[in-house]
Protein backbone atom coordinates (compact mmCIF):
# COMPACT_ATOMS: atom_id res chain seq x y z
CA UNK A 1 0.00 0.00 0.00
CA UNK A 2 1.09 3.41 -0.64
CA UNK A 3 2.20 5.31 2.61
CA UNK A 4 -1.43 8.11 1.71
CA UNK A 5 -3.54 4.09 1.71
CA UNK A 6 -1.71 2.82 4.82
CA UNK A 7 -2.37 6.34 6.79
CA UNK A 8 -6.17 6.08 5.48
CA UNK A 9 -6.35 2.23 6.98
CA UNK A 10 -4.61 3.39 9.86
CA UNK A 11 -7.01 6.65 10.76
CA UNK A 12 -9.89 4.28 9.66
CA UNK A 13 -8.72 2.08 13.03
CA UNK A 14 -8.88 4.80 15.17
CA UNK A 15 -5.03 5.26 15.36
CA UNK A 16 -4.20 9.09 14.83
CA UNK A 17 -1.09 9.43 12.31
CA UNK A 18 0.87 11.76 11.18
CA UNK A 19 3.38 12.45 8.75
CA UNK A 20 7.24 11.61 9.00
CA UNK A 21 10.01 12.56 7.00
CA UNK A 22 10.76 10.96 3.27
CA UNK A 23 12.80 8.27 3.52
CA UNK A 24 13.02 8.26 7.25
CA UNK A 25 11.63 7.05 10.43
CA UNK A 26 11.44 10.79 12.69
CA UNK A 27 8.51 13.22 12.29
CA UNK A 28 8.18 15.04 9.25
CA UNK A 29 9.86 18.64 9.97
CA UNK A 30 8.11 21.60 12.07
CA UNK A 31 7.41 24.56 10.10
CA UNK A 32 9.66 27.50 10.16
CA UNK A 33 8.15 29.31 12.86
CA UNK A 34 7.51 26.37 15.16
CA UNK A 35 11.84 25.38 14.19
CA UNK A 36 13.01 28.74 15.47
CA UNK A 37 10.92 29.51 18.36
CA UNK A 38 10.52 26.68 21.36
CA UNK A 39 7.28 26.17 22.80
CA UNK A 40 5.05 24.10 25.14
CA UNK A 41 2.84 21.70 21.26
CA UNK A 42 -0.09 21.67 23.06
CA UNK A 43 0.05 25.30 22.92
CA UNK A 44 1.25 25.92 18.96
CA UNK A 45 -1.60 26.91 16.63
CA UNK A 46 -0.03 25.25 14.44
CA UNK A 47 -2.20 22.34 15.41
CA UNK A 48 -5.64 23.63 15.21
CA UNK A 49 -4.54 25.10 11.98
CA UNK A 50 -4.05 21.75 10.36
CA UNK A 51 -0.01 21.69 10.19
CA UNK A 52 1.93 18.66 10.89
CA UNK A 53 4.25 20.12 13.44
CA UNK A 54 5.54 18.73 16.44
CA UNK A 55 5.17 15.18 15.36
CA UNK A 56 2.92 12.93 17.37
CA UNK A 57 0.79 16.18 18.86
CA UNK A 58 -0.34 16.66 15.64
CA UNK A 59 -1.81 13.14 14.99
CA UNK A 60 -5.30 13.05 13.50
CA UNK A 61 -7.60 10.54 12.03
CA UNK A 62 -9.43 13.40 9.92
CA UNK A 63 -9.75 12.16 6.73
CA UNK A 64 -9.20 15.56 4.79
CA UNK A 65 -6.42 16.78 7.03
CA UNK A 66 -4.73 13.19 6.49
CA UNK A 67 -5.70 14.01 2.26
CA UNK A 68 -3.99 17.19 2.50
CA UNK A 69 -0.85 16.19 3.78
CA UNK A 70 -0.10 13.33 1.64
CA UNK A 71 -1.04 15.15 -1.14
CA UNK A 72 1.86 17.30 -0.26
CA UNK A 73 4.09 14.56 0.52
CA UNK A 74 3.39 11.50 -0.94
CA UNK A 75 6.61 9.83 -0.09
CA UNK A 76 6.28 10.51 3.66
CA UNK A 77 6.23 7.90 5.82
CA UNK A 78 3.25 6.91 8.70
CA UNK A 79 3.50 7.38 12.76
CA UNK A 80 0.66 6.32 14.82
CA UNK A 81 0.34 8.20 18.15
CA UNK A 82 0.27 5.55 20.38
CA UNK A 83 -1.73 7.45 23.60
CA UNK A 84 -4.91 8.00 21.79
CA UNK A 85 -5.09 5.24 19.66
CA UNK A 86 -4.43 2.94 23.38
CA UNK A 87 -1.52 1.36 21.84
CA UNK A 88 1.04 0.15 23.64
CA UNK A 89 4.22 -1.17 21.58
CA UNK A 90 7.04 -3.98 22.04
CA UNK A 91 9.67 -2.61 20.21
CA UNK A 92 12.31 -5.50 20.08
CA UNK A 93 15.81 -4.73 18.98
CA UNK A 94 18.66 -6.64 17.14
CA UNK A 95 21.66 -4.22 17.10
CA UNK A 96 25.15 -5.36 17.56
CA UNK A 97 26.09 -4.53 20.83
CA UNK A 98 28.17 -5.40 23.24
CA UNK A 99 25.55 -7.86 25.66
CA UNK A 100 24.99 -6.02 29.10
CA UNK A 101 25.94 -7.24 32.11
CA UNK A 102 23.52 -9.97 33.59
CA UNK A 103 22.80 -7.94 36.18
CA UNK A 104 21.16 -5.41 33.50
CA UNK A 105 19.50 -7.62 31.44
CA UNK A 106 16.09 -8.17 32.67
CA UNK A 107 15.63 -5.46 35.40
CA UNK A 108 14.95 -6.27 38.96
CA UNK A 109 15.30 -10.39 38.02
CA UNK A 110 18.47 -11.61 39.11
CA UNK A 111 19.54 -14.20 36.70
CA UNK A 112 21.90 -16.29 38.80
CA UNK A 113 25.00 -17.31 37.25
CA UNK A 114 24.20 -21.17 36.62
CA UNK A 115 22.00 -19.86 34.29
CA UNK A 116 23.94 -20.41 30.37
CA UNK A 117 23.58 -16.91 28.45
CA UNK A 118 25.50 -18.47 25.85
CA UNK A 119 24.14 -17.20 22.53
CA UNK A 120 21.77 -13.93 24.22
CA UNK A 121 22.76 -11.53 21.88
CA UNK A 122 19.23 -9.05 20.83
CA UNK A 123 16.43 -8.02 22.72
CA UNK A 124 14.69 -10.94 21.10
CA UNK A 125 16.46 -13.23 23.75
CA UNK A 126 15.96 -11.20 26.93
CA UNK A 127 12.67 -11.11 25.88
CA UNK A 128 12.05 -14.83 25.90
CA UNK A 129 14.03 -15.48 28.95
CA UNK A 130 11.50 -13.21 30.41
CA UNK A 131 8.58 -15.20 29.13
CA UNK A 132 10.50 -18.16 30.02
CA UNK A 133 10.70 -16.96 33.60
CA UNK A 134 6.99 -16.05 33.99
CA UNK A 135 6.01 -19.24 32.39
CA UNK A 136 4.42 -17.33 29.34
CA UNK A 137 4.27 -17.22 25.20
CA UNK A 138 6.82 -15.21 23.88
CA UNK A 139 5.41 -12.10 22.31
CA UNK A 140 7.65 -12.32 19.25
CA UNK A 141 5.97 -15.33 18.45
CA UNK A 142 2.77 -13.85 19.00
CA UNK A 143 0.57 -14.46 16.08
CA UNK A 144 -2.70 -13.04 17.44
CA UNK A 145 -1.15 -9.60 17.01
CA UNK A 146 -0.39 -7.46 14.46
CA UNK A 147 3.59 -8.11 14.55
CA UNK A 148 5.90 -5.42 12.13
CA UNK A 149 9.54 -6.73 10.60
CA UNK A 150 11.93 -3.15 10.78
CA UNK A 151 14.42 -2.62 8.17
CA UNK A 152 16.98 -3.30 11.04
CA UNK A 153 15.98 -6.68 11.59
CA UNK A 154 13.76 -5.86 15.12
CA UNK A 155 10.29 -6.20 15.74
CA UNK A 156 7.13 -4.20 16.91
CA UNK A 157 4.51 -6.21 18.85
CA UNK A 158 1.94 -4.03 18.94
CA UNK A 159 -1.08 -4.45 21.67
CA UNK A 160 -4.43 -2.51 22.59
CA UNK A 161 -4.39 -1.31 26.59
CA UNK A 162 -7.56 -2.77 26.97
CA UNK A 163 -7.86 -0.43 30.25
CA UNK A 164 -7.69 3.09 29.11
CA UNK A 165 -7.52 4.30 32.54
CA UNK A 166 -4.15 3.00 32.85
CA UNK A 167 -1.24 4.75 30.93
CA UNK A 168 1.74 3.28 29.99
CA UNK A 169 4.76 5.40 29.14
CA UNK A 170 7.62 4.94 26.49
CA UNK A 171 10.98 3.59 27.78
CA UNK A 172 14.65 2.91 25.74
CA UNK A 173 15.58 -0.57 27.09
CA UNK A 174 19.19 -0.13 24.95
CA UNK A 175 20.07 2.73 27.60
CA UNK A 176 19.72 3.26 31.43
CA UNK A 177 15.64 4.66 31.14
CA UNK A 178 13.43 2.17 33.64
CA UNK A 179 13.35 -0.68 30.70
CA UNK A 180 11.61 -4.26 29.82
CA UNK A 181 14.48 -5.84 29.20
CA UNK A 182 18.12 -5.08 27.35
CA UNK A 183 17.51 -4.08 23.85
CA UNK A 184 13.48 -4.28 24.66
CA UNK A 185 11.77 -0.97 23.91
CA UNK A 186 8.41 -0.14 24.75
CA UNK A 187 6.11 2.87 22.87
CA UNK A 188 3.43 4.04 24.42
CA UNK A 189 2.51 7.29 25.96
CA UNK A 190 4.43 10.41 25.24
CA UNK A 191 5.90 8.22 21.90
CA UNK A 192 4.85 6.83 18.39
CA UNK A 193 5.45 4.08 16.24
CA UNK A 194 6.09 3.83 12.66
CA UNK A 195 3.32 1.96 10.25
CA UNK A 196 3.94 -1.26 8.24
CA UNK A 197 4.83 -0.14 4.57
CA UNK A 198 6.67 2.99 5.52
CA UNK A 199 10.17 2.83 3.24
CA UNK A 200 13.61 4.11 4.82
CA UNK A 201 17.08 3.41 2.79
CA UNK A 202 17.39 0.71 5.05
CA UNK A 203 14.01 -1.24 3.78
CA UNK A 204 10.40 -1.48 4.52
CA UNK A 205 8.39 -1.94 7.82
CA UNK A 206 6.88 -5.02 6.67
CA UNK A 207 3.63 -6.47 8.60
CA UNK A 208 4.15 -9.94 9.54
CA UNK A 209 2.47 -12.94 10.57
CA UNK A 210 -1.70 -13.59 9.87
CA UNK A 211 -3.18 -10.80 12.10
CA UNK A 212 -3.41 -7.32 11.35
CA UNK A 213 -4.90 -5.72 13.94
CA UNK A 214 -3.04 -5.02 17.64
CA UNK A 215 -4.85 -7.97 20.21
CA UNK A 216 -5.30 -7.23 23.95
CA UNK A 217 -1.99 -6.78 26.06
CA UNK A 218 -1.64 -9.39 27.87
CA UNK A 219 -2.14 -10.11 31.25
CA UNK A 220 1.30 -10.92 32.37
CA UNK A 221 2.33 -8.15 30.32
CA UNK A 222 0.50 -5.31 31.74
CA UNK A 223 1.65 -7.09 34.89
CA UNK A 224 5.69 -6.62 34.14
CA UNK A 225 5.08 -2.89 32.20
CA UNK A 226 3.61 -2.27 36.06
CA UNK A 227 6.79 -4.11 37.87
CA UNK A 228 9.48 -1.83 35.82
CA UNK A 229 7.96 1.52 36.26
CA UNK A 230 6.03 1.68 32.86
CA UNK A 231 2.80 2.76 34.68
CA UNK A 232 2.42 6.27 34.73
CA UNK A 233 -0.32 8.09 37.20
CA UNK A 234 -2.28 10.60 35.61
CA UNK A 235 -0.69 14.22 35.33
CA UNK A 236 -3.38 16.73 37.05
CA UNK A 237 -3.99 19.88 35.35
CA UNK A 238 -2.42 23.00 36.34
CA UNK A 239 -2.09 26.52 35.19
CA UNK A 240 1.49 26.55 35.10
CA UNK A 241 1.82 23.37 32.82
CA UNK A 242 0.60 25.16 29.88
CA UNK A 243 1.70 29.18 29.34
CA UNK A 244 -0.31 31.14 26.96
CA UNK A 245 2.46 33.34 26.44
CA UNK A 246 5.96 32.22 24.70
CA UNK A 247 9.00 31.04 26.82
CA UNK A 248 10.24 34.08 28.40
CA UNK A 249 7.50 36.42 28.94
CA UNK A 250 5.76 37.43 31.67
CA UNK A 251 2.41 35.47 31.91
CA UNK A 252 -0.16 34.80 34.95
CA UNK A 253 -0.87 31.46 33.13
CA UNK A 254 2.85 30.44 33.13
CA UNK A 255 3.59 30.16 36.77
CA UNK A 256 1.90 30.76 39.93
CA UNK A 257 2.08 34.44 41.37
CA UNK A 258 3.53 33.43 44.44
CA UNK A 259 6.71 31.04 44.51
CA UNK A 260 5.13 29.32 48.04
CA UNK A 261 2.32 27.90 45.04
CA UNK A 262 5.33 25.62 43.24
CA UNK A 263 4.27 21.92 43.09
CA UNK A 264 7.16 20.94 45.51
CA UNK A 265 5.24 19.47 48.17
CA UNK A 266 5.02 15.44 48.47
CA UNK A 267 2.08 14.21 46.52
CA UNK A 268 -0.36 12.07 47.93
CA UNK A 269 0.65 8.62 47.02
CA UNK A 270 4.20 8.98 47.74
CA UNK A 271 4.70 6.16 50.40
CA UNK A 272 7.29 4.61 51.88
CA UNK A 273 8.24 1.20 53.46
CA UNK A 274 10.71 3.04 55.92
CA UNK A 275 12.35 6.36 56.35
CA UNK A 276 10.05 8.22 55.08
CA UNK A 277 10.87 11.41 57.24
CA UNK A 278 14.45 11.02 56.18
CA UNK A 279 14.04 10.18 52.72
CA UNK A 280 12.01 13.31 52.26
CA UNK A 281 14.40 15.36 54.18
CA UNK A 282 17.09 14.62 51.71
CA UNK A 283 14.65 14.73 48.79
CA UNK A 284 13.19 17.93 49.33
CA UNK A 285 15.73 20.43 49.19
CA UNK A 286 16.60 19.05 45.83
CA UNK A 287 12.80 19.44 44.54
CA UNK A 288 13.15 23.20 45.88
CA UNK A 289 15.96 23.73 44.27
CA UNK A 290 14.28 22.66 40.85
CA UNK A 291 11.53 24.68 41.27
CA UNK A 292 13.61 27.90 42.12
CA UNK A 293 14.92 27.77 38.55
CA UNK A 294 11.39 28.87 37.36
CA UNK A 295 12.61 32.78 37.93
CA UNK A 296 14.69 32.67 35.12
CA UNK A 297 14.58 31.34 31.72
CA UNK A 298 18.20 30.49 31.21
CA UNK A 299 21.38 30.85 33.75
CA UNK A 300 19.91 28.43 36.75
CA UNK A 301 21.60 24.93 36.02
CA UNK A 302 18.08 23.84 35.38
CA UNK A 303 19.36 20.99 34.12
CA UNK A 304 21.48 19.72 36.72
CA UNK A 305 19.74 20.33 39.48
CA UNK A 306 16.51 18.51 37.71
CA UNK A 307 19.36 15.51 37.53
CA UNK A 308 20.78 15.48 41.03
CA UNK A 309 17.02 15.15 42.27
CA UNK A 310 15.83 12.56 40.20
CA UNK A 311 19.62 10.71 40.50
CA UNK A 312 18.63 11.27 44.71
CA UNK A 313 14.95 10.28 44.09
CA UNK A 314 16.14 6.91 42.05
CA UNK A 315 18.47 6.17 44.91
CA UNK A 316 15.81 5.96 47.40
CA UNK A 317 13.26 4.12 45.24
CA UNK A 318 16.01 1.74 45.38
CA UNK A 319 16.17 1.39 48.79
CA UNK A 320 12.49 1.25 49.31
CA UNK A 321 11.96 4.38 51.01
CA UNK A 322 10.05 6.15 48.09
CA UNK A 323 7.16 4.25 45.49
CA UNK A 324 8.42 4.86 41.89
CA UNK A 325 5.18 6.06 40.32
CA UNK A 326 4.46 8.84 42.40
CA UNK A 327 7.76 10.02 42.92
CA UNK A 328 8.53 10.50 39.76
CA UNK A 329 5.45 11.84 39.06
CA UNK A 330 6.39 14.56 41.33
CA UNK A 331 9.40 14.95 39.61
CA UNK A 332 8.06 15.65 36.31
CA UNK A 333 5.02 18.28 37.72
CA UNK A 334 8.20 20.73 39.29
CA UNK A 335 10.45 20.45 35.90
CA UNK A 336 6.97 21.64 33.98
CA UNK A 337 6.51 24.14 36.50
CA UNK A 338 9.95 25.04 36.26
CA UNK A 339 10.07 24.79 32.50
CA UNK A 340 7.01 24.16 30.81
CA UNK A 341 7.99 24.40 27.19
CA UNK A 342 9.96 21.56 27.46
CA UNK A 343 8.23 18.37 28.07
CA UNK A 344 9.62 15.80 26.24
CA UNK A 345 12.88 16.55 27.80
CA UNK A 346 11.74 17.44 31.25
CA UNK A 347 10.87 13.36 31.56
CA UNK A 348 13.98 12.52 29.22
CA UNK A 349 16.24 13.62 32.42
CA UNK A 350 14.11 12.56 35.23
CA UNK A 351 13.65 9.19 33.40
CA UNK A 352 17.12 8.67 33.14
CA UNK A 353 18.46 9.79 36.59
CA UNK A 354 15.61 7.87 38.46
CA UNK A 355 17.11 4.49 36.58
CA UNK A 356 20.57 5.70 37.25
CA UNK A 357 20.28 6.55 41.10
CA UNK A 358 17.82 3.13 41.40
CA UNK A 359 20.85 1.12 40.45
CA UNK A 360 22.64 2.63 43.48
CA UNK A 361 20.03 2.09 46.58
CA UNK A 362 20.49 5.15 48.75
CA UNK A 363 20.28 3.78 52.64
CA UNK A 364 19.70 6.64 54.85
CA UNK A 365 23.38 6.24 56.70
CA UNK A 366 24.74 6.06 52.98
CA UNK A 367 25.25 4.54 50.13
CA UNK A 368 26.74 1.18 50.27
Amino acid sequence: MAPHAVARWCAAQGWPVHPLAPGRKTPAGNCPDCRTHRHDPTTCPCLPAGRPCHGFHAATTDQDRIDRWWSEKPSAGVGVACAPAQLVVIDIDAHAAPVADRSRLLPGIPIPEQVSLAGLASGFDTLGLLAAYRGAPDPASDETTLRVRTPSGGLHVWYLNPDPATRFRCSTGSGRNAALAWQVDVRADGGYIVAPGTRTPKGVYRAEGPARLPAPLPDWLRDELARTGHVTAPRPVTAFCAPSSPPGEDSPSRRPTNASEAPTAPLRGVRTVRGEAGALRILDPLIQQVAGCAAAREGTSFTEKLNRAAYTAGGLVGAGHLEHTAVRDRLVRVAQYARPWQQARNETIVDDALAAGSARPLHLKGRP
